[in-house]
């Protein structure tokens, strides 16, 4: 049979399959390569519904080696939990050797392949394999950056002497893992979060430290029972970039299977240990199944977690005390609040439905922050405000000195808390949701990352600068990663995240920045970052030889397409949640400035934002954290 007859009979076999192209992509990632971001779209929601199922192929008598690598490579990306019919384009040994679940290589298109006739009497042929790799999957479905964008293998093919396959062309020797093109890959493919609670900090009381559960990002076949493969994911324990602030789940964990009901009701069965001898460690592990079959389902009401021997149950309440964002804040952090170019602090409500963007008189928050500012008293220039929103985080316009404030009707500007010796030289105040404040100090004669915990100062050590600076960073609300934009020798300010691990005592707070990894190479300058979901960041940037854009980055290095890029030339700055109280705020609620005023995005567009208080401008837009 041709290979183009084969094709066409793969496709048959594929019904749905022109629903899916056609289908339109509500949730989307792009995979960045080292040049231009590649993206590649990755349908959720409505595309999930379509029950496209891609059935493999065997191989036919007296096929040619070039015509049974397009049916292996084919058979490899269908539907099939085993690649048991993928196997059967290869040798005995080759079948006992070859491990496809040890990566996943994505490449631009489709794989070219050489093409050459063997010869009457050859009993051997190879193949070379060729493309651009854009992106990678390692053996723990997690996102890699391409190690180059060459990709290049070879496929040996042999002809069987004896058995079944006698005198049918057979491959012998093949790399580990799968081939697949951008196309596949979207067919596929699905991203899904796995999650995993944070290291606890020993600084921190343990009376007063809050455990949560941190997203880790993965992508997993989407029609080869996804729900349990997604909990067995769970169970095999984090990605390595973030397994050094999390904690492993129980040790020898088999799972059996996951599936939820129509009452909302999830059950987890496993087995390789005893659950009923571990029982704190088994409402660990339900929870974080409960968190990671929510994400996929929707709403839960409980999961059951059951072993041979023991088990226990988790309800929604339980799950929801330790969920991602729990520490964001909640109703406190969706309180948006503007600072007014008289320094004055004001809450910020929004009247008049969607169609209007204007604000009524602004109240002003309680305490010296929402008078103007007055005599000798600091100036306000850059502000923090906590994520439970009971204080702020002051540093004055000249970027010298910082001030924690009370949200109150006493609250008074004190003594500093921190002074820097540069002009400008204090930036970027963030809290974290334990109540600990991180921020820079960027005097050029002694360049420094400080964490402040009840008016404790703490010298952060950042590993792997390599001569670069920090000139701004954004922590994330649970505490185990920061954002930070870092200056090279070219002036030149970039994208990097950091992971956040913490020891010492509560007399003697520790803390430091290890694992740096470069987000979204293509973007040559990024002036400003905030974290607008627990796993995505919302960047202002540009690429070479573009205008500055809006761009929503995973924490895996992926772009999403939730929300198209927007333009931002003109803004400045930005502010953004991670919070999700309201019924209706499935997007990023984010907040921008300019020097033509203050923006909110609704509806993927950017909406002025005017206020009928005419006691003075507004100049930028805060959301705790």
């Amino acid at each position: 049979m041709h290979r183009d007859d084969r094709t066409a009979e793969r496709r048959a076999l594929a019904w749905g399959g022109v629903a899916l192209l056609a289908a339109a992509a509500t949730g989307c990632v792009s995979m960045p390569s080292g040049g231009p971001p590649q993206r590649l779209e990755v349908p959720q929601g409505a595309a999930d519904g379509v029950q496209v199922h891609v059935y493999p192929v065997a191989p036919h008598k007296d096929e040619s080696p070039s015509d049974l690598l397009a049916g292996f490579l084919d058979s490899s990306n269908a539907d099939q939990a085993n690649y048991d019919t993928a196997k059967q384009y290869l040798t005995a040994d080759a079948a006992k050797r070859w491990r496809p679940d040890a990566q996943v290589v994505v490449l631009a298109e489709p794989p070219g392949r050489s093409h050459s006739v063997p010869g009457p009497d050859a009993t051997t042929m190879p193949i070379k394999v060729t493309g651009t790799r854009v992106a990678e999957l390692d053996g723990r479905h997690t996102y890699q950056p391409p190690r180059s964008p060459e990709y290049k293998e070879t496929f040996t093919f042999v002809k069987v002497a004896e058995g079944p396959d006698a005198g049918q062309w057979r491959i012998n020797d093949l790399p580990d893992g799968l081939i697949v093109d951008l196309t596949n890959f979207k067919n596929t493919y699905k991203p899904v979060h796995r999650y995993f609670f944070a290291t606890p900090d020993p600084s921190i009381d343990p009376a007063q430290r809050s455990a949560v559960l941190v997203p880790d990002p993965i992508y997993l076949r989407r029609r080869i029972d996804p729900l349990t493969e997604a909990v067995r994911a769970t169970a095999e324990g984090p990605s390595q970039g973030l397994a050094p602030v999390v904690t492993a789940p129980l040790e020898g964990v088999k799972v059996l299977s996951a599936t939820v009901g129509d009452n909302r009701i999830a059950s987890v069965k496993v087995d390789g240990v005893e659950l009923g001898k571990y029982q704190d460690g088994c409402k660990q592990l339900a929870k974080q199944f409960f968190q990671t079959l929510a994400d996929q389902q929707g709403k839960l009401d409980r999961l059951d977690l059951s072993s041979p021997k023991g088990g226990c149950s988790v309800g929604s309440a339980e799950a929801a005390a330790v969920a991602p964002g729990f520490l964001a804040g909640g109703e406190n952090g969706m309180q948006a609040y503007i600072q007014l170019a008289n320094g004055r602090l004001t809450r910020y409500s929004q009247s008049g439905g969607d169609a209007a963007q204007t604000a009524g008189p602004l109240p002003s928050v309680a305490g010296v922050l929402g008078q103007p500012a007055q005599g000798n008293q600091p100036k306000p220039g850059e502000l923090a405000v906590r994520r439970d929103g009971g204080a702020v985080a002051v540093i004055d316009k000249d970027g010298r000195n910082l001030y924690q404030v009370d949200l109150a009707k006493s609250g008074k500007f004190g003594e500093p808390i921190v002074s820097s010796h540069a002009p400008q030289g204090l930036a970027s105040p963030s809290w974290d949701g334990q109540g600990s404040l991180w921020l820079v100090d960027r005097d050029p004669a002694a360049s420094r990352v400080l964490m402040v915990r009840e008016h404790v100062v703490v010298p952060v050590t950042v590993e792997g600068l390599d001569k670069r600076s920090v000139q701004a960073l954004r922590i994330s609300s649970d505490g185990t990663r920061v954002a930070l934009l870092l200056r090279g020798s070219d002036g030149k300010t970039t994208l990097w995240l950091g992971l956040v691990t913490h020891g010492g005592t509560p007399a003697t707070p520790a803390a430091r920045i290890t694992g740096l990894r470069q987000l979204a190479p293509q973007l040559t300058e990024v002036a400003a970052v905030s974290w607008s979901d627990t796993d995505q960041l919302v960047v202002l940037g540009k690429e070479a030889d573009r205008l500055q854009q809006l761009h929503f980055l995973g924490t895996d290095g992926s772009q999403s397409t939730d929300s198209p890029l927007q333009g931002g030339e003109s803004m400045t700055a930005l502010s953004a949640t991670e919070a999700r109280v309201q019924a209706d705020q499935a997007g990023p609620a984010v907040l921008a400035a300019s020097g033509n005023g203050v923006y909110r995005l609704k509806d993927n567009q950017w909406h002025a934002v005017t206020s009928t208080d005419t006691k003075d401008t507004p100049v930028a837009f805060i959301y705790p954290g």
